[in-house]
């Protein structure tokens, strides 16, 4: 637990005076720190500190196991929820066959089908830096090929040694 996360509830709040609220809305107003914990005793709760830096600091009297068991409950279910983007990516060479093409391509299509997102680059190496056009036509040849099951996020751009190309699956 980090110093933020850290959070000062019953003998640990030193403030004298605390303007309380009881968990459902009932204010108590501007009480002091032993009214404050009497009433939490009574009810059977826990007296959290809310607003340490406020003026006076502001501290809510409730179930703080139960509150924490919800805040817990929410966040795994924002993760259940949230979508995991798979990039796959095919790397190619400037000097590629067509046949090869053609079964870097077949892979690329079973991605994009399955909701992957696919990532071409094109690796230029020694004097192939001096012709980073070449790598760029590898890309725009085997663009026609995935263009009815794909989109192209970012069309091909040369970055470092490597040409590279995003295409999205079709919604």
């Amino acid at each position: 637990m980090t110093k933020k996360d850290r959070v000062i509830m019953n003998d640990d709040i030193r403030a004298t005076e605390l303007r309380c609220n009881v968990d459902g809305g009932e204010s108590l107003g501007i009480i002091s720190l032993d009214e404050a914990m009497e009433k939490a005793n009574e009810l059977g709760l826990d007296l959290v500190l809310i607003a340490p830096d406020a003026k006076p600091p502001v501290a809510k009297i409730m179930d703080y196991g139960k509150y924490r068991y919800q805040e817990e409950r929410k966040l795994k279910e924002q993760r259940k929820n949230q979508v995991k983007i798979d990039v796959k990516e095919i790397k190619l060479s400037v000097k590629i066959a067509e046949n090869d093409i053609s079964y870097k391509v077949k892979h690329a299509r079973e991605f994009l089908e399955q909701g992957k997102h696919v990532k071409f680059r094109v690796f230029l190496r020694g004097r192939e830096m001096a012709n980073p056009q070449a790598a760029r036509e590898v890309l725009l040849r085997i663009w026609p090929m995935v263009e009815d099951i794909g989109v192209m996020d970012k069309s091909p751009k040369f970055e470092g040694r490597y040409y590279n190309m995003y295409v999205l699956p079709k919604k």
